[in-house]
């Protein structure tokens, strides 16, 4: 067949089937770098949700697990004691707070603005006793009869 082509069609035919592999090379080489892409991005996708799974994980066990003085706290709120504070800002309220941790859910908070006679926070309201600024648990029990070291 090559000997009915001239030396100009021989020459066009050669430069066809050259452009043609050049081509081919050039859609392999994106399809290898689609691949990677590919493999990249399934790899950081798997990353991403094993990494979001655990940090989950954490906060939803940690939330569920008791706190240390969950008992305490209970019994002061079953007692009648009332913590009030202004918990955004007052750093003594947060102070207060703190050393209840998580248990601090279970204690009768209430923002100082609820009572006009609030005017140190954080104020305690036990047994209608006014007690000013962050009390110790040991005054807490004594007042309430409610153990923090059970």
């Amino acid at each position: 067949m090559d000997e009915h082509l001239t030396k100009h069609e021989k020459r066009l035919l050669k430069h066809k089937l050259k452009e043609d592999l050049k081509d081919k090379e050039a859609d392999g080489k994106r399809s290898i770098r689609k691949n990677k892409l590919i493999k990249k991005s399934t790899i950081f996708s798997a990353i991403f949700i094993v990494l979001f799974s655990i940090i989950g994980y954490s906060i939803y066990s940690n939330s569920k697990s008791p706190g240390q003085y969950d008992n305490f706290a209970k019994c002061l709120t079953e007692k009648g004691a009332v913590m009030y504070g202004a918990i955004g800002w007052c750093k003594y309220t947060k102070e207060q707070a703190a050393m209840f941790g998580k248990s601090f859910k279970y204690l009768n908070y209430k923002d100082y603005k609820e009572r006009s006679d609030i005017r140190i926070t954080p104020t305690w309201i036990v047994n209608g006793e006014k007690l000013e600024r962050v009390q110790s648990f040991d005054r807490l029990s004594s007042l309430t009869g409610c153990d923090y070291k059970s």
